[in-house]
């Protein structure tokens, strides 16, 4: 199972990327996080923004084209797009995120 990571700079934005991330069957569950601070580095100069985090739950075999998926439907020249392999994870839930992305 991987878990990928990405932000978004709106709630509404991050809620419709999330829906079409699980209506074209490549993630099982997209969690849209509350408004948070993201504070980085970008052409120069230390930034301060409003974000929403997506913690997106899909299987290795999924990631190349929900990598690409992110990346051609996000407002970000440069979106965070990382994914985190989870190990260990309770058998009737990989079960039902296998189910849920086939």
């Amino acid at each position: 199972m991987l878990i990928v990571f990405t932000t978004l700079p709106e709630k509404t934005a991050a809620d419709v990327l999330a829906e079409m991330i699980v209506e074209a069957k490549l993630a099982a569950c997209v969690q849209v996080l509350p408004q948070m601070t993201s504070i980085y580095y970008w052409e120069g100069s230390v930034m301060k923004e409003p974000e929403h985090l997506l913690l997106i739950k899909t299987l290795p075999e999924k990631w190349d084209e929900l990598r690409d998926f992110i990346a051609a439907n996000h407002s970000y020249s440069v979106p965070e797009i990382v994914a985190v392999r989870a190990e260990d994870v309770a058998e009737p839930y990989l079960k039902w995120l296998n189910e849920a992305v086939s």
